[in-house]
Order: C-alpha cells, then sequence, then structure tokens
C-alpha cells in the first residue's frame, strides 16, 4: 500500500519540525506537532508544491475527488502509526477500508495514505503508516468543552441542538449504508470543532479505527466475552452501551450502541462530561452500575441552564435495553423539531 515514493520518508528525519514526509507522489513539511496517543502521532504538515503560483497546478489537487477538502493554505492534519504486529496493521489497513466508505461533510474524510516498510530493530517496529486528513485547529469537542468550563461559559441551546444535529447527520450516514456501520467510539474526543465568527459551530466526526459492521449475532458466552473485550478495548468507558459492558450469551447487537454514546455525547456538549463520570469520584461508586441503571445525575446550581426538553431528549437515548432505544432516523426527526422549536 503506497508507491515507491514513500519510502523516500526514511531519507528525511520526519518526526522533527521542518522534517519532510512523502505520502505518495506528494512531499508535506512538517510544522509542528498536535498531539500523540500511543503508537500514533498527529503532526500540522503542509504540502511542498512544486510549482508554488499555483495551488491547482498539481500535488494533492489532483487526486482528491472532492475539491472542499483541498486546503486553501495548504495545511493538512498527517496521522503518523508505528506498526509493531501483523495485528496492528491489520488495523491500520481496516481503518483505512472503512474510512473510505463514508462521503459525508460532518465526517472526517482520509484524502490519502500510504504505510512503508521500515527496518525492524529489536522491540522497534516494522511498518510506519501515514494517514492524511483535512486540519481543523479549533480542536475537539472535549477541548472546547475544557476550555469553556475553565471560564465558566456554557454552548448556548441553539449551539448544543446545532452540533448534536451534525453528529446525527454523520451517524446516520453509516447507519445507512448497506451493511450498517457503527462507529463504536462516539464521544467529545472524537468530535472536531471550526468555529467561525457569526456561524454556528462546525462539528465533525473523527477516528473510525474502531468503525465496523453494525450488526453481530452474540450465540454464546465466548463470543460475548469476546465482543466485550474488544468493546473494553475500542469503546471509551463513560460512553459505552450497557450490552458493550455485560453481553448476554444470545444477543443481536446494532447500530443503536451508537445511539447509547450519542446520548452520552449530547449531555457532556451541555455539561462537558459524560452523565455518568460522577460515579467515578464517589466512594464505592461503579461506571459499570450506574450506566447498567442509567442513573444519569443532572448538574444543581446556577450552571447553564437548558430547556427541560433537552433533558427528556437524553433520557429517551439512555435506554438500558438496546430494543426499545431510538434509531438515528428517530433522533434525527426530534432533533429538527427542538431546532425549530429553540434556535434563533
Amino acid at each position: 500500500m503506497g508507491c515507491t515514493f514513500s519510502g523516500l520518508n526514511a531519507l528525511y528525519d520526519s518526526t522533527n519540525v521542518g522534517g519532510h514526509v512523502w505520502i505518495n507522489e506528494n512531499r508535506f513539511k512538517i510544522v509542528k506537532q498536535l498531539g500523540e496517543g500511543g503508537f500514533a502521532y498527529v503532526y500540522l504538515v503542509k504540502e511542498a508544491i512544486p510549482d508554488s503560483s499555483s495551488a491547482s497546478a498539481g500535488g494533492l489537487a489532483n487526486k482528491v475527488k472532492d475539491p472542499s477538502h483541498l486546503s486553501d493554505d495548504g495545511t493538512y492534519a498527517m496521522k503518523k502509526v508505528l506498526i509493531q504486529s501483523n495485528e496492528q496493521l491489520e488495523l491500520v489497513r481496516e481503518e483505512i477500508r472503512v474510512s473510505s466508505l463514508f462521503n459525508h461533510r460532518n465526517l472526517l474524510p482520509l484524502l490519502d495514505h500510504a504505510i512503508i516498510s521500515v527496518k525492524p530493530t529489536q522491540g522497534s517496529w516494522n511498518h510506519e503508516a501515514y494517514l492524511l486528513f483535512p486540519v481543523h485547529l479549533d480542536g475537539t469537542l472535549l477541548d472546547n468543552s475544557k476550555a469553556m468550563s475553565a471560564k465558566n461559559e456554557f454552548f448556548s441551546t441553539s449551539d448544543v441542538l446545532q452540533i448534536f444535529r451534525q453528529l446525527c447527520a454523520g451517524l446516520q450516514h453509516m447507519h445507512n449504508l448497506e451493511p450498517p456501520y457503527a462507529h463504536n467510539d462516539v464521544k467529545p474526543g472524537n468530535v472536531l470543532i471550526t468555529r467561525k465568527k457569526g456561524e454556528s459551530p462546525l462539528a465533525i466526526l473523527m477516528d473510525f479505527g474502531s468503525a465496523r459492521p453494525a450488526r453481530k449475532q452474540i450465540r454464546s458466552r465466548s463470543e460475548a466475552l469476546q465482543l466485550q473485550e474488544w468493546a473494553s478495548e475500542h469503546c471509551a468507558a463513560p460512553f459505552r452501551a450497557p450490552e458493550l459492558w455485560d453481553c448476554p450469551s444470545h444477543a443481536d447487537i446494532d447500530e443503536r450502541t451508537d445511539i447509547w454514546s450519542l446520548g452520552c455525547t449530547l449531555y457532556a456538549i451541555m455539561y462537558g462530561v459524560s452523565p455518568f463520570e460522577y460515579a467515578l469520584g464517589e466512594s464505592g461508586g461503579s461506571l459499570q452500575l450506574a450506566i447498567a441503571n442509567a442513573q444519569i445525575k443532572w448538574p444543581a446550581g446556577p450552571k447553564a441552564q437548558y430547556p427541560e426538553a433537552l433533558h427528556q431528549f437524553v433520557t429517551w437515548m439512555l435506554q438500558p435495553q438496546a430494543t426499545v432505544r431510538p434509531c438515528i432516523d428517530d433522533i434525527v426527526y426530534h432533533v429538527d423539531k427542538l431546532i425549530s422549536k429553540f434556535s434563533q
């Protein structure tokens, strides 16, 4: 995967600011590191176009199908993944394959990618993956919530609904594919926010490393335990659906696992945390038990006040029994009604 140009990465110190990276035929300069986690690093990069007089003269512009994904100033976000095993290699390949299935303005598009072999040393990696995305420098919903909370600020009811509506639109695209796909890790840290003066924030769902076909039949205890183990590695605990904590030996899992996470995320857009994280701070508190019983605690005191209809909306999504949880089309229908009622 990826052509021989990417092998030239070995000629550059591509982990330092000022270094260069090839992703297939296109070269990018490392501007700065944006973040890291596990075996992945995220950088701000700038495309080095041979004919700088015209951004459309070559480079990425010739490869990207949707020109709206192209940067005006040539900057992008690049994720570099250090791959140490065949299992990790397959996970990255699956992320690339799944990302290519989606085409929606509220889902982060994968613009280009390359996987190259590197000479392994003892205890080191043997492949590197480079994934290129549009850059959104206003950070994630989690970043924004933390910054706002520090200043005792909150999203308006209108912005809460507009952000949430965009997440619903992205998930609706995934859930309505054939077969339906679940994101499996919907949370504020996986929602990019772009703010423009005078406009509602733009919300984009990212990170499809955990996305899989949504519908799965569980027919044995070993299959149930296998699903729980997978979920514990790929689905953030405060946003994880009850059926992924304690899966029955006979169950039909579907895309409504995302609806639970979506309900938790709506609560977090309003109040900055999952509705169940309070359990982590209680003596003898159990996050799993709070989730299993859908024990939602609403903030009290002089915090931002939201309409009771939003609280009821969250509660509707957080049904412990997946079979009575609404589907994404139901959610979209009702959020549109709330927008028409509460947005200015």
